[in-house]
């Protein structure tokens, strides 16, 4: 589908100005338990089955969404990995449009259809084992990848002190 219509009147309105894009990721497993990346036309790098949420979508359907137009698979969204966001999601595409992702990372199951290698949205998909992982487009924490990671969903903070609540005595 490429960019939506919203992004592109966005991107009419202020060039390649850098802005905040709201997203989901996804890590989908095969059999053998490897991780699906895919590599979009006129891009050079891997990345995780993502994409920008669209006014008025609920993340998770705009994660099913995405999976299937980038890859042909039907998923479900079954857990929250992960949120992660901040300068090092700072991403330029070739075509210069700066972006900064707040990415929600889904473990996905899929549930139907068969990977469709020719698409409009990616040039290559392949499936990685955890200890070979391709470099990516944009940094995700190493945790995100890992099939045992334990229920609770994983999150970064900046290295700055908390502020003490002024309420409290």
């Amino acid at each position: 589908m490429g960019m939506s219509d919203y992004y592109r009147a966005l991107r009419e309105k202020i060039g390649n100005q850098l802005i905040f894009m709201p997203s989901v990721a996804g890590i989908i497993r095969n059999e053998q338990g490897h991780i699906l990346f895919g590599r979009k036309h006129g891009e050079p790098h891997w990345g995780l089955i993502a994409g920008s949420i669209e006014l008025g979508e609920m993340p998770a359907d705009a994660m099913i969404r995405e999976v299937k137009e980038e890859t042909g698979l039907d998923v479900i969204p079954e857990r929250i990995l992960g949120v992660y966001g901040g300068e090092e999601r700072r991403y330029t595409y070739g075509n210069g449009h700066q972006v900064e992702y707040l990415t929600i990372v889904f473990a996905c199951r899929v549930i139907s259809g068969e990977l469709d290698t020719e698409n409009e949205e990616m040039v290559e998909l392949a499936y990685f084992p955890e200890n070979q992982l391709p470099p990516t487009a944009v940094k995700y924490p190493k945790e995100i990848f890992v099939e045992a990671g334990g229920e609770q969903a994983h999150f970064e903070m900046s290295t700055m002190p908390l502020v003490k609540d002024r309420r409290r005595p």
